[in-house]
């Protein structure tokens, strides 16, 4: 599973960061960054998901899995 983050649609809601810490961080202008690049680890897979089932505005998409 890859995962991707629309910075041009975040809104700095930051509940992906709240959600998945370990794939998400917040950058100086409290925009989300993504923290994992590549394949998403097996064990992080479910809260990929939750992350991206949670942003009001759909900045972030999961592929493959």
């Amino acid at each position: 599973m890859q995962i991707h983050l629309d910075a041009e649609k975040c809104q700095g809601h930051n509940r992906c960061y709240a959600l998945a810490p370990e794939l998400f961080d917040v950058d100086d202008y409290g925009q989300a960054v993504l923290t994992e690049e590549g394949e998403v680890p097996d064990e992080l897979k479910d809260k990929a998901r939750l992350a991206a089932a949670n942003c009001p505005e759909y900045a972030i998409t999961l592929t493959g899995d």
